[in-house]
C-alpha cells in the first residue's frame, strides 16, 4: 500500500511545520502544506491528497468558505477534510457539525497525538 497523502492548509507557519513534521516522523504519509485557502484549494487539486487538515480561522478566505470551494469542485469533493479549530464552543460546534467534515482536532493540538486522532477521524486504523 502506498504512503497516505495529507494537506495541511493554515495560515500559521508554526502550525504548518509542528503538524508537517509529527506526521512525518510518526507515520510515512506525505505531507504538503499551504497557508491560505486559495494556495490549498490548488494543491488539492494538483496533489489529490487522501486528506486534508484545515484551519478554520485564516485571513482572506477562512476555513468554511475554503472548505465550501473544496466541496465545490469535483476533483477535491470527496477528499475527506479534518478542520483544525480553536473555536470549539457549543455554537461553533453545531455550525461545523453541519458541513460535511470527517471531524474537528481542537487547537492548541498535542502533536504527539495528532496522527492518531487524525487515523480514528478518518477511519484509517486497523
Amino acid at each position: 500500500m502506498s504512503a497516505k497523502k495529507i494537506l495541511i492548509i493554515d495560515d500559521d507557519e508554526d502550525i504548518l511545520e509542528v503538524a508537517q513534521l509529527t506526521f512525518e516522523a510518526v507515520s510515512s504519509w506525505q505531507v504538503f502544506t499551504a497557508t491560505s485557502g486559495d494556495e490549498g484549494i490548488f494543491k488539492a487539486q494538483a496533489e489529490q491528497p487522501d486528506a486534508i487538515l484545515l484551519d478554520v480561522m485564516m485571513p482572506e478566505m477562512d476555513g468554511v468558505a475554503t472548505f465550501d470551494q473544496l466541496q465545490g469542485n469535483a476533483s477535491t469533493e470527496n477528499i475527506p477534510v479534518v478542520l483544525l479549530t480553536a473555536k470549539l464552543q457549543s455554537m461553533d460546534k453545531q455550525r461545523f457539525a453541519n458541513l460535511k467534515v470527517a471531524g474537528m482536532i481542537p487547537k492548541p493540538f498535542d502533536p504527539m497525538k495528532l496522527t492518531n486522532q487524525v487515523e480514528e477521524i478518518l477511519g484509517w486504523k486497523c
